[in-house]
């Protein structure tokens, strides 16, 4: 199965940090509370959400202003 959308500079900050966690997107979302479908956003770039941008970037400590 092939992305619709390619991984932003952002999403693949995100995917490399929760590798570095060994945890995966659902259970980072589940613990956090933070819905699945923004955080797919984000890693696609599709939508900003600056609120969960700014939550998932402290969480895992990226930069959450990365150019997309």
């Amino acid at each position: 199965m092939s992305r619709k959308r390619p991984i932003s500079k952002f999403g693949w900050d995100i995917k490399k940090r929760l590798a570095e966690l060994e945890i995966d997107q659902k259970e980072f979302c589940h613990r956090y509370n933070i819905p699945e479908y923004r955080l797919s956003n984000l890693i696609s770039g599709s939508r900003k959400a600056e609120r969960y941008r700014k939550q998932v970037a402290v969480l895992l400590g990226i930069d959450c202003d990365t150019d997309e």
